[in-house]
């Protein structure tokens, strides 16, 4: 009798743009994990998580930093402990935490939010501005303005850093705190040759996800004050994200950061040379020269066969995975990917425009 058939859900792509998610440790990657040391990481009792913390308390500027096993936690945490219940969180209507943590900010911090229109998930000091309430007893009181850098539904958009400041000034005017969401926030450093340091300067909180960009299986990392991470532990606990001998998976990210930080530079060259590729494509419509990173969004429309249909038959046909999102298409690249890979998803795009 033959095997039966696998279904195409569980077909490993020939090329896998669906997210920079999907990466797989490397080979030295897996070395270090195979060889960290451990310990109680929650009894600050694990060398290889301490020494993580602090490398990323150094790159970020900040005074400490604690391991987390995912960006949706380091987001929540920050809220939580910015935030009291019933409070506010000023952010763009693109933002990361309210279309894809599950509905976290009510959830976990019981915060509501108010979000403003930015350009390309890049908002200003003015826009803040605007958003601010009389102060009575009958609104919520905002405590919090988030940003995210990159802005993933901006097409991985870098902000500014003179815009940072702009809305840090804001804050500062108004006595909000000021978060970062720097999930993919190293892509942006490596694009535009501002340090982290730089970007992360005038937040009050502000993390970095390993598990993007930078390759690692899983965690972010959020940095603070001292009196913001510790509290921030605290919440940790609470919110079921004690690891103990973590040291096995904070060893990546150690690896990461010594190893993975500059190939990002090739990861946004090849999302270059994908936009341009497809931009030439009839019926696709790419903003080829938006692309800071390593996202490229594109429309199918005009081919005559919509998001959906378009991804699942590059799947199909070509074996190229990229996924529909919002009516787009949305590419991204990363250490898994490499030139003759987008020259295969160029084609692919091309093929399945053409019928």
């Amino acid at each position: 009798m033959a095997a039966p058939a696998v279904p195409a859900s569980l077909t490993r792509p020939k090329v896998d743009l669906y997210s920079d998610t999907v990466t797989r440790p490397t080979a030295g990657m897996r070395k270090a994990i195979a060889e960290a040391e451990v310990g109680n990481e929650q009894a600050h009792e694990d060398p290889t998580v301490n020494r993580l913390q602090d490398m990323v308390a150094e790159l970020l500027g900040k005074e400490a930093a604690v391991f987390l096993p995912s960006g949706t936690m380091c987001n929540e945490i920050a809220y939580r402990v910015w935030c009291d219940h019933g409070d506010e969180i000023i952010l763009d209507e693109t933002g990361h935490a309210l279309h894809f943590e599950a509905g976290g900010p009510a959830a976990l911090a019981g915060t509501m939010t108010r979000t403003v229109r930015g350009v390309r998930g890049i908002f200003t000091g003015s826009d803040v501005d605007a958003a601010i309430r009389p102060k009575n007893r009958h609104a919520p009181r905002q405590k919090l303005i988030s940003i995210e850098n990159t802005a993933n539904l901006g097409g991985g958009a870098i902000w500014p850093l003179e815009t940072v400041k702009d809305v840090a000034a804001a804050a500062r005017r108004h006595g909000l705190k000021l978060h970062m969401d720097g999930a993919r926030l190293l892509n942006g450093v490596v694009a535009s040759g501002i340090s982290a340091n730089a970007f992360a300067a005038d937040c009050d909180s502000v993390w970095i996800d390993l598990s993007k960009g930078l390759g690692c299986p899983v965690g972010g990392v959020l940095a603070g004050s001292a009196d913001f991470i510790e509290e921030a532990w605290r919440f940790k606990h609470q919110f079921g994200g004690a690891m103990r001998q973590a040291g096995i998976v904070a060893a990546a990210g150690v690896y990461a950061l010594e190893h993975h930080v500059e190939q990002l530079a090739d990861d946004h060259t090849r999302a270059r040379r994908f936009a341009e590729g497809i931009a030439a494509v009839k019926g696709v419509r790419v903003a080829a020269n938006e692309i800071d990173t390593n996202m490229v969004y594109f429309q199918v429309d005009d081919t005559g066969i919509d998001a959906p249909a378009f991804s699942k038959r590059l799947m199909a046909k070509h074996g190229v995975r990229i996924g529909a999102l919002g009516g787009r298409l949305r590419a991204v690249t990363h250490l898994d990917v490499d030139d003759a890979d987008i020259e295969t998803a160029i084609a692919a795009v091309r093929a399945v425009a053409a019928g």
